[in-house]
């Protein structure tokens, strides 16, 4: 274990840099409360979304990051303002029109349009709980309508009224003119409706904690400020939070980093030192638009699982957080493979390579083997020429290329043939596009077909391109089932040919082939699908027959 902290303590892997910045705020050793809080927050105006997910990820991957560097215990918290009102309706559930005459009651007290839960608010926490529970987090669930009601949040509340100057005084620089005149801290909840309502208080009583105001109508109510009766506006609220619940890290994304200032400065007057905070860029739709869960664009974490596993998601929330991303369906083949990558090359790596790999801090440290021994790319592909209508069709080739393995021995590569085959049919099949080749493209292929044929030609070609780039030496016999030599010769038949940028040979291959732009190692392809069967494509694509 010491090896490993000492690794850890000069690790560059982000989860890494931000625990020991961490650290740095007990270094004279636990705080009363016992345990370092992480806390993640979540408003359920919508279902969830894969942003959502994230966040609870890369704190997770912090909260590990610090268990290793000190001996202090963490708890991750898990925060949905469930409490506050509908603004306005979702555009992505059922029925959404028969929402309308619920606007501005708290979530918690919206009809469940789906019909399966007590509420809205109750159906869209079911829903985060149900994803981050598949991804195996561990995490307490706070909601905000529990925190309010159960008087939980009862003293920061009353300290919120007897510091009512100090904490308008924060948020009153941040408004325009005419918002000043009409705002306040707290949102009472209607006496009568259960509505939450925007409206200007009379007074603040410090003496009982009460305010008074008056409702849309003009008349006048007195409430207590606990007991569920009123709840905080959603900056004033966020650093309430954090006093109340003694929170020391809390990541948000980069629209909220504007206002940490005020948070932070809420936090302090109501009693609690502020948390360290970590701000990530915003996820992007197809179209560079900032996903949102009442849109519903971009890819949701449901559709993800669809086409990919957990953990290659879990490997696209770990890079590069400060920069923003598109979630875009196309990003998902490039992820499965990179992780696959990361996998297979962990347990051959030195403690402090590790600590780096993106695999130890999506697994805390519990890093399986890889099975995958052959790439999700390659699986796309070949589910695309064959046609897949199933993972079984792909097994056949599989099993051909790695005899070895099989869907028990490698559940990892069983579950990629059937992410493969779904995302081919979803998403490669309906975008193929097949076209003839050029003269130089077809008299190419011709050539590919007799060396795959026969490796004596085959040799001769590979000859024939050393020969041309100056080498003088001799070529070994070929191995027809072998990927690499397979590729030699595909790669030879380019030089051949007078391609001086091969790309435009491998994507001539593709293209003609394949209906896409890019695809695998030519030659590794063909070792997968088999040699015979690569000559019967290429001369599907020489006559006309795919195109």
């Amino acid at each position: 274990m010491s090896d490993m902290r000492d690794a850890a303590m000069q690790s560059k892997a982000w989860p890494f840099e931000e625990a020991r910045r961490l650290l740095k705020r007990y270094q004279k050793g636990a705080p009363e409360k016992g345990y370092v809080l992480f806390e993640t927050g979540y408003g359920p105006s919508g279902l969830p979304h894969i942003g959502t997910f994230g966040e609870v990820a890369r704190t997770t991957m912090i909260q590990r990051a610090f268990e290793v560097i000190s001996d202090i215990p963490t708890k991750l918290v898990c925060f949905s303002d469930d409490l506050d009102g509908m603004r306005k309706v979702p555009s992505n559930v059922p029925n959404s029109e028969s929402l309308e005459p619920h606007l501005q009651l708290p979530l918690t007290k919206v009809p469940d349009p789906f019909g399966t839960h007590e509420s809205f608010g109750h159906h869209n926490n079911a829903m985060l709980r149900r994803f981050l529970d598949t991804f195996g987090f561990k995490y307490e669930f706070y909601s905000a309508t529990e925190f309010y009601g159960t008087g939980q949040f009862d003293e920061v509340l009353k300290r919120a009224v007897e510091k009512y100057d100090e904490i308008m005084a924060v948020m009153l620089k941040s408004l325009r003119e005419e918002r000043r005149q009409t705002y306040s801290i707290f949102l009472p909840m209607h006496p009568e409706t259960g509505r939450v309502l925007y409206v200007p208080m009379k007074s603040v009583n410090a003496a009982d904690h009460t305010i008074t105001f008056d409702d849309e109508d003009g008349r006048e109510w007195t409430v207590p400020v606990t007991g569920g009766n009123v709840k905080l506006q959603w900056k004033p609220d966020f650093g309430a939070r954090w006093a109340a619940l003694e929170v020391d890290f809390e990541m948000y994304g980069k629209d909220h980093s504007t206002n940490t200032p005020i948070y932070d400065n809420i936090c302090r007057i109501l009693g609690w030192r502020a948390p360290e905070h970590f701000s990530y860029e915003l996820f992007l739709d197809e179209n560079g638009q900032k996903i949102s869960k009442t849109s519903g664009n971009g890819v949701s974490i449901d559709k993800w699982l669809t086409y990919a596993s957990a953990e290659s998601l879990s490997y696209f929330m770990y890079l590069k957080p400060k920069t923003a991303k598109r979630m875009h369906f196309d990003v998902i083949p490039k992820a499965m493979d990179e992780y696959a990558q990361q996998l297979a090359a962990y347990h051959k790596q030195d403690i402090k390579a590790q600590l780096n790999n993106p695999v130890w801090h999506i697994h805390g440290g519990d890093v399986p083997q890889s099975d995958m021994v052959v790439p999700f790319s390659m699986l796309l592909n070949l589910a695309s020429v064959a046609s897949a209508e199933d993972k079984d069709a792909l097994w056949g080739y599989i099993n051909r290329y790695a005899p070895e393995a099989s869907a028990e021995n490698n559940p990892q590569l069983d579950a990629a043939a059937g992410y493969a085959v779904r995302y081919y049919q979803d998403f490669v099949k309906p975008a193929r596009v097949f076209r003839a080749p050029s003269d130089q493209e077809r008299a190419a292929m011709q050539d590919l077909v007799r060396g795959f044929k026969d490796g004596a030609v085959a040799k001769a070609m590979i000859e024939q391109k050393n020969a041309a780039m100056g080498k003088d030496e001799p070529v070994a016999e070929l191995d027809m089932s072998s990927g690499e030599d397979l590729q030699s010769i595909v790669f030879a038949v380019g030089k051949n040919h007078g391609f001086e940028n091969l790309r435009e040979w491998f994507a001539a291959l593709y293209e003609v082939l394949m209906g896409a732009s890019q695809g695998p190692r030519f030659g590794s392809f063909a070792a997968l699908y088999g040699v015979d069967e690569t000559i019967t494509l290429i001369e599907q694509g020489l006559n006309g027959e795919l195109a």
